[in-house]
């Protein structure tokens, strides 16, 4: 091999060469921002903002309606706590009334009336946690009785000797005490 041949092999090196070079030749590189303007940022900023300003308003609105409902149902809770008992008591109110209206009575058959109203007065406090206080022969309890005076007696001293008026307790707590005389101490 001549040197026009070697030659021709490395101008045909050198075209591959040059070939190839136009695709490693570093091209012109476009530098665009990524980062977006300050105006975008605040806009997006703002646009953040009101969603979560609307965020609170509807939070807001909605524990106020919460409240709302919750002083409605309190406020209807205290209205009609009583409407169980009065439904009960308008059973004795209705037996009243027929005792009245019999034109001939005896005085067994007022008696007997005015028994079975009884009977019906106690199971309506009974059915409503409406609890008789009769204390008698019990220790005096502050909580639960109101002493009148106090009696010579032969009873432990402190000790309720006579009810003059029963006391009523609704679930546990004194509605009214019972009126007592108590056993002086010797």
């Amino acid at each position: 091999m001549s040197n026009p041949e070697n030659a021709q092999e490395s101008m045909l090196g050198n075209e591959s060469a040059s070939a190839a070079a136009p695709a490693a030749e570093p091209t012109a590189e476009v530098h665009t921002d990524t980062l977006p303007s300050i105006e975008e940022q605040f806009r997006n900023l703002e646009l953040k903002a009101a969603e979560h300003y609307d965020a609170w308003l509807r939070a807001k609105a909605e524990g106020e309606n919460i409240r709302r409902r919750a002083q409605d149902d309190i406020s209807k809770a205290h209205k009609f706590a009583v409407e169980k008992f009065a439904g009960e008591l308008l059973a004795v109110k209705d037996s009243l009334e027929a005792a009245l209206a019999v034109q001939e009575q005896t005085v067994e058959s007022f008696k007997s009336g005015v028994e079975l109203t009884l009977k019906q007065l106690v199971s309506a406090f009974e059915k409503n946690a409406l609890n008789e206080v009769n204390p008698a022969g019990e220790k005096f309890d502050p909580h639960k009785h109101q002493a009148i005076g106090m009696v010579d007696s032969e009873q432990e001293a402190n000790t309720v000797v006579t009810v003059l008026q029963k006391g009523y307790t609704i679930a546990d707590r004194v509605l009214r005490p019972a009126l007592v005389m108590v056993a002086k101490g010797k």
